[in-house]
């Protein structure tokens, strides 16, 4: 069994770390995740029997937005972390950075401790996301890596486009567990846990708040539906943007939608919410790389609307496994709502259709073959 050492920067578990949490199961016994941070993030790594170990005891100061002298700065902090990898990973085959901060620490340890570099990209490198200064960091040690897993073809497209070497990158979609998605609770027994009316239309948006999330937006196009459209938010901020949930909360008071606006915080029970929810929204305004969101609503048989920009155009087929949107646009996410309220059969028939292509197209023991293999010719160059 291929020994690994997987690194990731962050505690908490967003949609990068539950894709690592899934491609590190099948390694449980050979493998090692290294952590930036503490955080729940240990947890479920811990509940599933993988090891893992923390690095640090407080974040790595430089964030996507960061310019140069932020991240020359940061090279002093990142030393006993990269010493650190780089003596650990002399006991491994491969390093697999799951992230960007850790891709930087990555890439140099692999060159300390001659172990081939994997970097899996959960990232779409445009300026939208990352300023001029971080993008060209991650290209220039992606570069040096012996592969790059990219999520979808929009991750492997804006990769190429920013200097990326093609011979090196591999598109591969996030994998899912199935059995997670069976046998779900009924809608009826969360709806009265929540404390919501059975004739409500729920629209759930599950995501961290974050202003590119667009949850301003949802909450915005409510006041276009019927009364009977009720939102849950499920998801808190992450990366210092609480400001963002103040707003949220006061744009709730001043659209007077106090009675149907729930924040549900961050959730355990994410797969029972979906199930129970009428409509799942996602409402990036600007592109999505991937977008687990949407395939985990699709698994559910949940109705899904998504914006049509990034990794959830190859994900969505519009009108027939759900509905796009233009990113950002209140007018057409009302409508969508609007739609699948007024039609709830021809919104049953593309939630149907969305689940059979999803299970075929997602499933977590196929894509952990394709990365296994992927990870076998590196190990054997």
């Amino acid at each position: 069994m291929t020994k690994i050492l997987f690194l990731d920067q962050s505690g908490k578990p967003g949609g990068a770390e539950l894709c690592l949490l899934d491609i590190a199961k099948p390694y449980r016994d050979t493998c090692l995740v290294s952590l930036f941070v503490d955080g729940p993030f240990r947890q479920l790594l811990e509940k599933q029997q993988i090891p893992v170990q923390i690095l640090a005891t407080k974040a790595i100061g430089v964030r996507k937005e960061s310019g140069l002298l932020q991240g020359l700065s940061s090279i002093r902090e990142l030393l006993p972390a990269i010493n650190r990898i780089a003596n650990l990973s002399r006991n491994y085959d491969l390093i697999y950075a799951n992230t960007q901060k850790s891709l930087v620490i990555g890439a140099i340890a692999s060159f300390l401790s001659r172990r081939p570099l994997v970097y899996h990209l959960h990232d779409i490198l445009s300026l939208d996301h990352f300023s001029a200064t971080n993008r060209r960091i991650a290209v220039t040690l992606a570069n040096r890596a012996a592969l790059v897993i990219a999520n979808s073809q929009a991750s492997q497209a804006a990769f190429i486009a920013a200097g990326g070497r093609k011979d090196i990158v591999e598109c591969v979609y996030n994998g899912f567990n199935l059995e997670l998605y069976q046998h779900l609770p009924a809608a009826t027994a969360i709806k009265q846990q929540l404390g919501i009316e059975e004739d409500k239309f729920v629209v759930g948006n599950f995501s961290r708040l974050s202003p590119w999330k667009g949850q301003h937006i949802l909450l915005e196009a409510l006041t276009h539906c019927p009364e009977k459209a009720i939102a849950l938010l499920i998801g808190d901020a992450l990366f210092g943007e609480q400001d963002y949930v103040q707003k949220l909360h006061a744009q709730v008071a001043e659209l007077n939608l106090e009675h149907r606006v729930k924040f549900l915080g961050f959730r355990n029970d994410v797969t029972s919410l979906m199930a129970t929810c009428d409509m799942v929204t996602h409402t990036s305004t600007i592109a999505e790389p991937f977008g687990r969101v949407i395939v985990e609503a699709m698994l559910c048989g949940t109705p899904i609307v998504a914006t049509s920009a990034g990794g959830a155009q190859e994900l969505v087929e519009s009108g027939k496994t759900g509905l796009l949107v233009a990113p950002g646009d209140v007018k057409e996410l009302a409508a969508a709502i609007n739609t699948c309220i007024a039609q709830p059969e021809q919104s049953a028939k593309m939630a149907q259709a969305a689940n059979v292509q999803a299970r075929q197209r997602f499933d977590g023991a196929i894509i952990n073959q394709q990365i296994a293999q992927l990870l076998s010719k590196v190990i054997k160059k």
